[in-house]
């Protein structure tokens, strides 16, 4: 197990259409590659963006005939890095979609896949609402992929309000936290670098945070500022809100230097809830 690596994230701004967006997001890829990097994160929907549920049942495709699967691992065996597809929306049997994140390694092979699990069904103010669980159907497992570098946690976006999953991803192993997004202007200004680095801090992680950024399909804004976060939850890079990479240097034995100093992982002690009359 290797203790240094150098991680990117790749930040888009992804369209409607399927094609353009794998495009534009494996020349960032390349782009990371020849920066150093070698583990390269890309967003949530990097490969689309597109509001309504019928127009996301119009697009999405199954896992064999999805073009974003050979499409990023012919990329990784390319650059031979590993890559962590943020998600893809693929279409179920059933007519839900699952909005999948994957993890290649530099071989072009998928070690890891991990469905959303956390669903954003919210009512933010002026009217912005949304109700992902009309189109997409929940994953029921959290996962832990093994890496050169150690065990990575893999989540996606709305995943980062539930602490839960993230210190239950540590305790089996994470050393290194996964959160590709498409986090609202208005929730990304108020809560995303807070809610990051408080779940680097609570773990003893390093969190890995490739978000899209910029003006979508029908005036969908998201908020950018990608992050790789240290485990003593200090921002290491910030990508603002323009599309293009960021890059960091990740030194793993700070896991455990963190982990050491407060050890909250091994504090976990059972307890009952009573509500007082």
């Amino acid at each position: 197990m290797s203790g240094l690596m150098k991680a990117a994230c790749v930040q888009v701004n992804a369209g409607p259409e399927i094609q353009p967006n794998l495009a534009a997001a494996g020349d960032l890829v390349r782009r990371a590659r020849d920066a150093g990097a070698d583990f390269i994160a890309m967003p949530e929907n990097v490969s689309l963006i597109v509001q309504g549920r019928a127009n996301v049942l119009a697009r999405v495709k199954p896992e064999s005939e999805h073009p974003g699967v050979p499409f990023f691992t012919d990329l990784a065996r390319e650059t031979e890095a590993w890559l962590l597809v943020g998600s893809l929306g693929i279409l179920l049997e059933e007519g839900r979609v699952a909005n999948r994140s994957y993890l290649i390694n530099a071989d072009g092979r998928i070690v890891a896949t991990y469905d959303k699990i956390h669903m954003f069904d919210v009512d933010l103010k002026e009217g912005e609402s949304y109700r992902e669980s009309a189109t997409f159907r929940p994953g029921e497992r959290a996962v832990v992929a093994t890496t050169p570098w150690g065990g990575v946690g893999m989540t996606v976006c709305y995943d980062v309000r539930f602490p839960h999953l993230h210190r239950a991803l540590a305790h089996a192993g994470a050393r290194i936290l996964t959160v590709p997004a498409a986090f609202t202007v208005p929730t990304g200004r108020a809560h995303w670098h807070v809610l990051l680095r408080a779940r680097a801090i609570e773990t003893g992680c390093f969190v890995i945070a490739p978000a899209q950024t910029g003006t979508h399909d029908a005036g969908r804004r998201t908020y950018g500022h990608s992050l790789i976060i240290g485990p003593w939850g200090e921002v290491l890079a910030d990508g603002g809100e323009e599309v293009g990479i960021v890059t960091a240097d990740l030194d793993l034995s700070q896991v455990d230097e963190a982990r050491r100093m407060v050890p909250a992982l091994t504090h976990d002690r059972p307890f009952e809830v009573v509500r007082a009359e």
